[in-house]
């Protein structure tokens, strides 16, 4: 009898790790997960973490994985963007890792921005913001700051890189974790010179830029493949594959990922990243909204704390659409996508004495999908046809019933809940030739487990009453 081929999928986030195998069919044979802690300074505000130490944890889950699995045939690995990693020419690091969330390259980021402007920036780079948290404005502390350190500097790594060379021993990058370094150029490909001059870096220093789902290497017998971003793996786990399907996740946050075939003109009034797509000549936007399923957590823990997240859902479910008239704006952190305001704030307009705690659940799950349908209309919906959704969020029939009739697109829930993970382990698949294709590989392995169409229900009226209250307030 054929052996079963393994693929593992990991995935790094910013404070937990999540590993796991998948056979070819996709279907999960084992999961492990490392929580982590990051190393923050209260008087600098520095945020950083020691960078053998995600190497260690990633070696520790392949033997334990390998243990329970048996040979595993490849790997790949998808991590967060913007963490960075100074070394010398062994690859021994100078410095912890700077995570993507420091802020100390304030100073940096604005003298980029009077050197290169937004402009400029986002239309080599898809960047429309220059921040501290970027790369090149951290390469540019790191030589202000730290000029000792920084003459030492040999290779400079993202996080996934970083892991690919301990792994294999290839300095290799690929360009989906590069977009938002913005020393990287997103349109001819390949690195960004007059950025890589400002900062005082030469490109000897910086990896070999390979595809995504290329085969770099081995450990321990495991062919070790690039990977990518961790959003674009997760967009690919569920099943993602063309510009017809978009991926949507109601967690704490709410998270869409758009694939192009065009990077959008500059807006100055947009802060929509364009990150390089892992599937080949393809685009990537990502948008979110820094209130969604916190909204209900909210409302769950402070008017309905007795209640599960279930029993709100009955609740909501006896109310028509639209709340009878009650709208909410759900800006409890201010606005991001597609307007940007820090200072606007969560509101709900048109109470009246009818009104009870069920009309208030409905009202904050219609307003995170009006928020959804603004995001598309924005990026242009025309050539969407379905929604895959993640999250918390996906696991409400109402709630999901309420997004599909609100966008009129089908919604579809997955099989598989570990989506970056099993979108890294289609890469090491598609590394070693058992795909084609990444689109082949979505294709062939991301399983549907229900599907949401639109029922007819009517939210014009709400909708325009939502986009007036935000017009009016935000």
């Amino acid at each position: 009898m054929a052996q079963v081929k393994k693929y593992l999928g990991i995935d790094i986030g910013t404070t937990s790790m999540k590993a796991a195998v998948f056979d070819k069919d996709g279907n999960r044979l084992a999961l492990k997960n490392v929580d982590y802690t990051l190393d923050t300074d209260a008087t600098t505000g520095f945020i950083e973490f020691e960078a053998t130490n995600y190497v260690d944890m990633c070696k520790r889950v392949i033997d334990e994985l390998t243990e329970e699995c048996g040979q595993i045939d490849a790997l790949s690995i998808d991590t967060q963007g913007e963490t960075l990693i100074f070394t010398d020419e062994n690859g021994v690091p100078l410095y912890p890792a700077i995570v993507w969330l420091d802020n100390r390259a304030v100073d940096e980021a604005d003298a980029i921005k009077a050197k290169f402007g937004n402009e400029l920036v986002y239309n080599v780079t898809g960047q429309p913001e220059i921040t501290a948290g970027w790369p090149a404005s951290k390469v540019l502390w790191m030589k202000n700051h730290e000029p000792e350190v920084f003459d030492k500097i040999k290779k400079i790594f993202m996080l996934e890189d970083y892991i690919l060379y301990s792994l294999s021993g290839s300095f290799v990058t690929e360009p989906t974790i590069q977009s938002s370094t913005i020393y990287y150029d997103v349109v001819k490909g390949g690195w960004w010179q007059d950025m890589l001059d400002f900062v005082g870096i030469d490109s000897s220093k910086l990896p070999k830029v390979v595809k995504s789902a290329s085969c770099v290497g081995e450990y321990k017998g495991i062919k070790v493949v690039s990977g990518m971003l961790d959003q674009i793996a997760g967009t690919l786990g569920a099943g993602v594959s063309d510009e017809t399907r978009i991926s949507e996740m109601t967690g704490t946050i709410m998270a869409i990922c758009v694939m192009t075939d065009k990077m959008p003109k500059y807006n100055p009034n947009s802060i929509i990243p364009c990150h390089l797509h892992a599937v080949d000549g393809k685009y990537c936007l990502i948008l979110w909204s820094s209130t969604a399923g916190m909204a209900l957590k909210w409302f769950k823990n402070n008017f309905a704390e007795n209640m599960s997240f279930k029993e709100l859902d009955e609740l909501a479910e006896k109310i028509a659409p639209g709340s009878d008239g009650l709208t909410m704006l759900p800006y409890f952190t201010g606005s991001t996508m597609p307007k940007y305001n820090p200072d606007a704030r969560a509101s709900f307009s048109g109470l009246n004495l009818s009104h009870t705690r069920a009309h208030f659940a409905r009202a904050i799950m219609e307003a995170i999908a009006f928020t959804l349908k603004q995001n598309l209309e924005y990026v242009g919906e025309d050539a969407i046809k379905e929604i895959r959704i993640t999250g918390g969020g996906a696991s409400s029939p109402l709630w999901s019933t309420i997004k599909s009739d609100v966008t009129g697109k089908v919604l579809k829930t997955l099989s598989e809940s570990e989506t970056a993970c099993l979108g890294s382990a289609l890469a090491a698949a598609v590394g070693v030739g058992d795909f084609a294709s990444l689109k082949e590989a979505v294709d062939s392995v991301v399983k549907v487990k229900r599907t949401y169409e639109p029922t007819g229900a009517d939210y014009t009226k709400a909708y325009e009453a939502y986009c007036e209250l935000d017009k009016l307030l935000n």
